[in-house]
């Protein structure tokens, strides 16, 4: 498959709580992120989400921090009895997609 991330996507072990916008059910999901970049997130979940639906998202990320921002679902895999999804952030704010970006500068001079 062809490599198609602007960014450099990090692995972490996160919990992520997203909230889908476009209807009136008022359900929150607990997902798994597999990864993240300051433009994009990977996660699994064992739910059936819609490409192009959008969901509120509170990422923890490693300094505890909560970034609130919203993303939109671009891709589906199926993975066993989990499905697997890509987003992109939709209305992060710079700061905290910087937030992303400067993680990944550090853990990439750690592997130098």
């Amino acid at each position: 498959m062809e490599e198609r991330r602007k960014n450099n996507r990090l692995e972490l072990g996160l919990t992520l709580c997203v909230k889908r916008l476009d209807n009136d059910e008022n359900k929150e999901l607990k997902i798994e992120v597999t990864d993240v970049s300051k433009t994009g997130i990977g996660f699994c979940c064992d739910e059936l989400l819609e490409i192009g639906s959008v969901y509120e998202a509170f990422l923890e990320i490693w300094t505890k921090e909560v970034i609130h921002s919203f993303i939109e679902i671009i891709r589906m895999e199926k993975k066993g009895q989990l499905n697997s999804y890509g987003a992109v952030f939709i209305g992060m704010s710079e700061t905290d997609a910087s937030r992303i970006e400067v993680y990944d500068t550090v853990e990439n001079l750690k592997r130098s």
